[in-house]
């Protein structure tokens, strides 16, 4: 930024050199914008964007008020500190551009990327679900199975409490028999 104070004054007059050198100075600025975002990021990186334009600008104004006769300062001196003010503000303005830009595409990356995995955790929740029924399916299988094993089993001690029952009864009747009949011989 600091050296576009030593192109020729007559640049912001117009033609096509000078577009061509403010372009390029642009592009170079933009470029410097995007890797200062890249590598430092956006708050630090803007912090020290800012820091080099104000330091720019403030030694822009040091060297053109010494040095005016170099400068070709024929207007008034306070112009012409605005005017080399205006330029490194306007070069800052492109590398906060390419900043910005460079935020905008990582933060497309970025919500890209969230919408990718919001898809596989939806697609996860419908797998999770249908690995919750066929779970309950499972116990719900195995508690009836289970049920009917104790059912099984209820009427298998049934059975044997009935004939034991029975078998008990016909004893209690071969014994009242066999008393009745040890009673009678005696």
């Amino acid at each position: 930024m600091f050296f576009s104070n030593f192109l020729n004054a007559e640049m912001f007059k117009g033609g096509f050199q000078s577009f061509s050198v403010w372009f390029v100075l642009s592009v170079f600025a933009f470029a410097c914008g995007w890797l200062i975002n890249k590598t430092l990021g956006w708050t630090h990186g803007g912090r020290v964007l800012f820091a080099v334009i104000v330091g720019a600008s403030f030694f822009s104004v040091l060297v053109v008020s010494f040095f005016n006769e170099y400068f070709g300062v024929g207007n008034l001196l306070s112009e012409e500190l605005i005017l080399f003010t205006l330029r490194q503000v306007t070069l800052g303005c492109m590398g906060f551009f390419g900043m910005a830009i460079s935020e905008v595409f990582l933060q497309q990356k970025k919500l890209t990327d969230l919408k990718q995995e919001a898809d596989r955790c939806r697609n996860n929740e419908s797998l999770i679900k249908k690995e919750a029924e066929l779970i309950l399916r499972e116990a719900a299988n195995k508690a009836e199975k289970m049920v009917f094993e104790a059912q099984k089993k209820a009427a298998e001690y049934g059975t044997a409490k009935n004939q034991l029952e029975k078998q008990i009864r016909e004893f209690i009747i071969a014994e009242r028999e066999l008393i009745k009949k040890y009673e009678q011989d005696r």
